[in-house]
This record gives structure tokens, sequence and C-alpha cells, in this order.
């Protein structure tokens, strides 16, 4: 028997928890939970990682099921245990920086290129470590009797995951701070999972707890996006009007003053409709729904009221910034045409005021913005003659 020093896989705790992760994964892809309405680019995403975990999982109990084997097929197993482990840890990268990409993405449309840049160098790095072990073992090591041993660089990758999981939930408390819409998308809850998972086995040798954390998390993320989509408009991608009502009581319980909020509707909306097509009409409303994501984002909470019409409500009250961000819509929305290839053009009027918590009622907002975005589409129909 092995003396107390030794260290030993629990083969039982590890299948185990391999199995749970495997259905935890296979559930969310047999009921598509993955498919996210209006956000093509981040299904994908999670779809790739989805099936990425599951052979993870598999890879995981094979790797640990055949650990210490030794006979019949003796050299076969050696080198199914040194590549099975090579892609246990290249998972852990790569799916660690398509969460924090996918989540940074959700949160800020845009990404810092300079800090994934510097993620896919260490990605790049920890490839290469990975592709010398098969030579020189430095991460990890199989010995003779088949028999899995952690090398002297097997902390780089832990302090790897480490800087990615506190990146992406430092990036999240950051972006919440300016955005309080963010409640619907916890990252913390599901990157929690990860982290501690990351942390016991690192100290605690002999089990794997990974690939069963992120079959956790990733079912938290799956779920907290389905429950964003309650709120969010199908077409679009942004949030419905049901969510706005919400959305004004905790701004009011936040800064408990004043916001700016804007009406914008579409110029011209018929014509396109009429004259390209409604599913070109769709596509017009899923270009300005983008353009205003772009604009207003980082600052407030973009809504889709009714057909064209969009509400924006700003986490801020400054008179100069009603000017100001319609100002940036419409160089939004400029730089949109000069670009799309479309044989129309997009155009909105914008409707914009401070709104007082304290002397104005919130059932009135409505009726104000709509009527200021009225009078500018009728000031821009003076000097455009152009079907509404």
């Amino acid at each position: 028997m092995p003396s107390i020093f030794t260290p030993v896989i629990n083969l039982y705790a590890v299948l185990v928890a391999d199995f749970i992760g495997l259905a935890i994964l296979l559930t969310i892809l047999a009921t598509k939970g993955w498919n996210l309405p209006g956000r093509r680019n981040e299904s994908s995403i999670m779809l790739r990682m989805l099936i990425l975990a599951v052979i993870n999982c598999i890879v995981d109990a094979v790797v640990t099921w055949l650990d210490g084997r030794i006979g019949t097929g003796h050299e076969a197993v050696h080198v199914i245990l040194i590549l099975g482990n090579c892609y246990l840890y290249l998972f852990n990268v790569l799916v660690g920086i398509s969460l924090v990409q996918m989540i940074v993405k959700h949160i800020a449309s845009k990404t810092n290129r300079l800090h994934f840049l510097m993620f896919w160098i260490l990605c790049g790095v920890e490839t290469v470590m990975l592709v010398i072990n098969l030579f020189y073992p430095i991460v990890f090591s199989i010995d003779p009797s088949n028999h899995y041993h952690r090398g002297e660089l097997y902390n780089f990758f832990v302090i790897a995951g480490l800087i990615l999981t506190f990146y992406g939930i430092g990036f999240y408390l950051v972006s919440k701070l300016k955005n309080p819409s963010l409640r619907y998308f916890p990252v913390f809850e599901f990157l929690l999972p990860i982290l501690m998972g990351l942390v016991v086995q690192a100290l605690i040798y002999g089990i794997s707890l990974l690939p069963a954390c992120f079959a956790v998390s990733l079912a938290g993320i799956v779920i907290a996006l389905q429950n964003e989509c309650i709120y969010i408009d199908k077409l679009t991608g942004i949030y419905n009007r049901f969510e706005m009502d919400k959305e004004l009581i905790r701004l009011q319980k936040r800064h408990k003053d004043k916001i700016v909020a804007y009406m914008l509707d579409l110029n011209g909306f018929k014509s396109i409709n009429d004259n390209y097509s409604h599913e070109e009409g769709d596509q017009a409303l899923i270009a300005f729904a983008g353009i205003l994501n772009e604009v207003f984002g980082s600052v407030g909470t973009v809504i889709r009221f009714a057909g064209d019409e969009f509400v924006v409500l700003m986490h801020k009250a400054k008179e100069s910034d009603i000017g100001l961000y319609k100002q940036k819509t419409m160089d939004a929305v400029e730089r949109y045409n000069e670009s799309s290839g479309k044989p129309y053009k997009l155009s909105a009027a914008v409707g914009g005021k401070v709104f007082d918590f304290s002397s104005e009622d919130t059932q009135d907002l409505v009726v104000v913005i709509d009527t200021l975005m009225y009078k500018d589409k009728d000031d821009y129909y003076k000097d455009h003659k152009r079907e509404r």
C-alpha cells in the first residue's frame, strides 16, 4: 500500500464529479439552453464551450480511470494519458479565455484588444509549454507505471486561471457600478464555482473538480442569459418595454434625483418596409439597436419601446448630455450609413430631457419625451421630403 505521503488519485470521487458535470452539460445541450434569441454570436460561443466541456468531462474520466494501469496495452495507455492530460490543461485556458471574452463582449459590446491580446499570448505560452512537456516534462509527467504527477510549472497554469477569473470578476464589478442593469448577468456568481474548483484542486491532490465546476458555471451562465431573455426584445437583443418600469424604479432608488431620458424613432421606417421588404425593415431595427448600444451601452439602458420607437434611460443627469449624446447618436448613424452598403439611409428623430424623480411623475415621462421626439421628427420632415 502507498504511504500517507504518496499522492493518490481518488478514482470514484473524480468519476462521480465528472458524471455530474456531464449530466448538467448534456441537459443544457438537449434542451438547447445555449440558444439565445437575438444573440447569434454569444449562442455560438456557448455551444462551442459546452461541446468542449462535454469532451473535457469524458477525457477527465478516461485519464483518471487509466491512471496507474499497466499490463496489456501499456504503451497505448501511456500515450492516451499524456494526450488526455494535455487536453485538460489546454481546455482550462481556452475555455477560460472564451468565457471571459464572452462576459466582456456581453457587458461592453466592445473588447479591449490589448487585454485580449495578452490573454491569447498567455494561451500561446501555455500551448508551447504543453508541446515542450511532450519531450521534457515540466507541467506534468506520466511515470513508467502510468501514474500522473504534477510538474514544476504546474502552478503557472493555476496562476493563469486565477488571473482570468479575477479579471472577469473585476471587469463585471466595475461595469456594474456604471450600469446597474447588469443585474440579470451575475458574473461573480457563475465564476465563483471555477474559482473554488481551481483553488481546491490545486491544494488537494487526488481530486478533479474543474470539469464539474466548469459545467456548473456554464449552467449558471445559461440560466442568467435565459432569464435575461424574458426582459429582452427577441429581434434586437435589447431590453423590452416590460423592463422599462422596473428600470425606472431601480434608477430612482439608486440615484434619488435625476436621470436623462430619450425617445428615438426611425425616420422613414415605413418606406423601408414598403420598398425593401419587412425583413429588411427588421435588419434596420437590429442595426439601429446596435448603434444605440454602441453610444449608450456604458452609460444607460436601451429599450425597444414599440415598433421602431426606442427609449434610453441614462444613469446620470446633465443638461449638456442631451445634446451631446444626440449628436453622438447622429454621428454613429452616419458612420453606419457610410459602411452598410444598404440602398437606404437610416435617420432618427430624438427627444430627450432631464427627468427629476422628486418633482415629476414617471407615468408622464413617456408622454413628455414622445412629444419632444415628434417635434424633432416634424423638424426633420420640413427639410426632407420623404415618406414617413
